[in-house]
């Protein structure tokens, strides 16, 4: 079997699983969709330990209603499960996910998450199917359908996406206008080792941990990850926070670094997306 014969099978087997993934979410029985749902809040923030691992966020009790019985339940959250909460205070309302099978299998998200239909898997399904079959033109036709059919939908999605790129980056250099400045302080330096599969050498991560009290009172923990020199030794360090009074979680310890990265952030997209538009017209035009 040669290579169109393989392509072949892998568009047609990836578009089945795709299919399957579909219509288990037209029946409502994906593991998203019997995922529960639920706000909780956070009863108490625990006390970080300098040195330990950055997974499973900071150290938090949570109080949320049980689903069946509307009674509130106390879990704490320190162990690595469901996306990690990096800022944190007593009363802030988190995300609370109970997954079909054991009672204590809860995840914690930064935020209440809506409803789920399950269909992340069948997308990316579906993405290995046309890949496959751009590939497959590719070989069967003309090189240039790969530059048509693999820049051409990466440069209309990033089109789509770009006004929302505007407004977000808009919106956060408002924020940034009205931000409050408080002292903080960094209290502990997590400490994270993998090994590189390449050369099997050691990479360490160092994440500070930043303390402040807002302006109404509330005490914010948080992972601090950028504009802080020499991270390993911040331990004990004295900062200017500037934060957003409405949401404490969204603070930065340099606005000016900040504004700079947001207005590079919108250039690179526009420069991506006229980068793979002009390859897919080169495509194009390589087709005629």
């Amino acid at each position: 079997m040669g290579w169109q014969g393989f392509l072949l099978l892998w568009s047609g087997a990836w578009c089945a699983a795709a299919l399957v993934g579909l219509a288990r979410s037209l029946a409502g029985v994906t593991k998203a969709q019997r995922t529960v749902r639920l706000a909780g809040r956070i009863r108490e923030v625990g006390e970080v330990r300098h040195g330990a691992s950055r997974v499973g966020g900071i150290p938090l009790v949570v109080d949320y209603p049980d689903p069946a019985t509307g009674r509130p339940v106390t879990v704490t959250g320190d162990d690595g499960r469901g996306e990690s909460v990096t800022a944190a205070w007593a009363g802030r309302e988190i995300g609370v996910s109970l997954p079909p099978g054991p009672a204590d299998g809860h995840r914690f998200t930064a935020a209440p998450e809506p409803p789920s239909r399950g269909l992340g898997w069948p997308a990316f399904a579906a993405f290995l199917a046309y890949a496959g079959l751009v590939a497959l033109a590719a070989l069967r036709w003309a090189w240039p359908w790969a530059l048509v059919g693999g820049a051409g939908p990466w440069a209309l999605s990033g089109l789509w996406y770009l006004p929302e790129a505007v407004r977000d980056r808009r919106g956060k250099r408002e924020r940034l206008a009205v931000m409050d400045a408080v002292p903080g302080r960094i209290v502990a330096v997590l400490r994270d080792v993998r090994i590189d599969e390449d050369d099997g050498s050691r990479i360490t991560t160092h994440t500070p941990v930043v303390a402040f009290t807002t302006r109404d009172g509330t005490a914010v923990t948080a992972h601090c990850t950028a504009h802080l020199a020499d991270p390993a030794g911040a331990r004990g360090r004295e900062v200017t926070v500037h934060h957003t009074p409405a949401d404490p979680a969204e603070f930065t310890l340099d606005p000016a670094a900040d504004r700079r990265s947001w207005g590079w952030d919108v250039a690179v997209h526009v420069a991506v997306v006229v980068l793979l538009a002009a390859t897919a017209a080169v495509g194009a035009l390589l087709l005629r």
